[in-house]
Parts: C-alpha cells; structure tokens; sequence
C-alpha cells in the first residue's frame, strides 16, 4: 500500500485549500482512506475519512461543516476540500488508510508523506 499525497499550502483566514491521496497497491473499494492532522506542537488528531465500499463519510468534530471528504473509487483517489480555513487549522496533514474505520480513525497502518497546511494572516 502507497498513498500519494498532494496539495496543502498557505492561506489567509476564512480561505480554501484542496488536498488529494492517490492510493496504490491497494483498491478503494476495499479501503477507508483519510487524513490525520499533526499540529505544530507534534499533537495529533484524526480529520476525516471516506470508506471505498459504499461512500460513507466521517468527520471529526472540529472539522464537520467546514471540511468535504470525497473519492474516486475509479481512479483510487480521495480529495479533502477545506473551507473557512482557521489559524487552528494549521498542521500538517497525512493521508492515512486501512480496512477499517475503526482502525482508521484510531491507529491507521499506513501512512502518506504529509502536506503542510498553514493558515495564517
């Protein structure tokens, strides 16, 4: 299993920003990918996650109604658009995946590079 992470950045307060994990090794549809937030002081929190067999999404309570998790399962890619981005926001952020989402909120088994998301004005 490989993840492929993209996207991250800079952005002002109240800003946007995509990230994207393109999975490889593994099918989706068998999968639940997600991302995992490490923030400056190396605290770590789960974000969110989509579960390949039937779409079902999850998110954490920081996060709902501001982020949108969403895949395709063709192209065993997962995106998370991030919307009324906070100074809070800032971490850096790892694409994550295992067969369950249990697993994949608490302790996932594999990991992608992390993208640095920084919120700031």
């Amino acid at each position: 299993v490989q993840l492929q992470a993209s996207g991250g950045g800079s952005v002002q307060p109240g800003g946007s920003l995509r990230l994207s994990c393109a999975g490889s090794g593994f099918t989706l549809d068998s999968y639940v990918v997600g991302w995992f937030r490490v923030f400056p002081d190396k605290n770590r929190e789960w974000v969110s996650c989509y579960r390949g067999n039937d779409g079902k999404v999850y998110y954490s309570e920081f996060v709902k109604g501001r982020f949108t998790i969403s895949g395709d399962n063709a192209k065993n890619t997962v995106y998370l658009e991030m919307d009324n981005l906070e100074p809070g926001d800032t971490a850096v952020y790892y694409c994550i995946a295992d067969q369950d989402v249990f697993t994949t909120m608490v302790s996932p088994r594999y990991w992608g590079p992390g993208s640095l998301v920084t919120v700031s004005s």
